[in-house]
């Protein structure tokens, strides 16, 4: 029995529900920054975020640092590229379209290879866009929240490593890191960033990376200064590096109460090999797709192979639009969110279905796909349809 207060249960494509350990957790006593028992769990936090990854690299650095996954975005822009170079953002939604917009902010030439809504490039498009013109990163968002499209990093990992092997490959993994399978250093990729709040099942406030050693020197020799003081790596590379050798270290107040309710987590994912811990949410997520499907409704992302497995964007019937739905799914118990794709966002809703929700035993989805099934006919019959 859980010892949160009672309260509709979030299902959402992040934040989402948390442990009760988690929280409790976050509720420890305050404690210096750079005092032994801090230094300890932040050192041990940062291993832990390397078995997450599956890194076994003495080259790789994973960092954790105060801000949202956004931040990640800043740290590629503004330490791995600079201005006037070229960056290559394979757009599967609306993250994509924002992570271009901040390439740009500092600076860089941002080309979008873009798919319709629901799809994603093509591997020919993608290889078609390296032989063009040289870039210095590739961007891949590995699941969009706003489609639901899930992108095959593995296979776009290797097409760079052939047709343009000095181009970075960058991950958006926001919502894709600890319930999608990423193999940081079996596939060759050089930054993955992510954020707390997802499927990792941490509070929201922490920006997760973790940039190969390649990516590194990319960043050592670099023609110009970094174009941000609180993003750049010359800044947070030997912070990190200090911590997890058990040194205390200080550039920026790390938020001591989210770093224990990360060690926690952390520690409750790893206890278990990974391959588990994806093979539960693909287990889940076929579990939701299958009722969507009986429920007579289809996904934005049609192609199976497309279709992310830590959430699922559902069409609405035509003459719904997500303020007929969603209150229903409350007066349930229930929380979905609604569209974002700018292009479609009247016309799906989006169930999340990550983290303790499916690993932990509860009913949550059940509850959720029984909720939405009722709270559609109730709609329905309020439009008369």
């Amino acid at each position: 029995m859980s010892s949160q207060a009672p309260h509709p249960t979030l299902l959402i494509p992040g934040p989402i529900e948390f442990d009760d350990a988690v929280l409790q957790s976050m509720s420890h006593y305050a404690e210096s920054h750079v005092g032994p028992g801090f230094v300890k769990t932040f050192g041990e936090t940062l291993s832990l975020v390397r078995k997450l990854f599956q890194s076994t690299s003495p080259a790789a650095q994973p960092f954790v640092i105060s801000g949202s996954g956004t931040l990640g975005w800043d740290i590629v822009a503004s330490s791995l590229i600079e201005k006037g170079e070229n960056a290559l953002v394979l757009h599967t939604g609306y993250f994509a379209d924002s992570f271009a917009s901040c390439l740009e902010t500092y600076g860089a030439n941002a080309t979008q290879l873009k798919a319709p809504v629901g799809d994603r490039p093509s591997f020919e498009q993608i290889e078609q866009a390296l032989q063009e013109k040289p870039y210095k990163v590739i961007t891949i968002t590995h699941v969009d929240t706003s489609t639901g499209v899930l992108s095959d990093i593995k296979r776009v990992a290797e097409i760079v490593r052939r047709v343009s092997p000095e181009t970075l490959v960058v991950v958006d993994g926001v919502c894709s890191v600890g319930c999608e399978e990423i193999a940081f250093d079996a596939w060759d990729i050089d930054v993955v960033l992510t954020a707390s709040q997802k499927a990792i099942g941490c509070p929201p406030g922490l920006s997760i990376l973790m940039l190969s050693g390649r990516a590194l020197d990319r960043f050592k020799t670099r023609q110009t200064p970094p174009s941000s003081y609180y993003a750049s790596l010359g800044n947070w590379l030997p912070i990190m590096q200090n911590y997890e050798n058990f040194k205390p270290s200080y550039f920026a107040t790390p938020p001591t109460q989210l770093v224990h309710a990360l060690h926690t987590t952390l520690s409750q994912i790893t206890a278990r090999p990974m391959a588990e811990r994806f093979a539960v949410h693909a287990q889940a997520s076929d579990r939701v797709k299958a009722a969507v499907a009986e429920l007579g409704l289809t996904q934005l992302a049609a192609n199976p192979e497309n279709q992310a497995h830590a959430m699922t964007a559902i069409w609405l019937p035509e003459g719904l639009a997500p303020p007929d739905v969603l209150p229903g799914l409350l007066k349930r118990g229930v929380i979905f969110a609604a569209g974002l794709h700018k292009e479609v966002a009247t016309k799906y809703i989006r169930f999340g279905h990550m983290g303790v929700s499916v690993t932990s035993g509860r009913q949550d989805v059940d509850n959720a796909i029984a909720a939405l099934k009722e709270a559609l006919t109730e709609a329905k019959q309020a439009k008369g349809l």
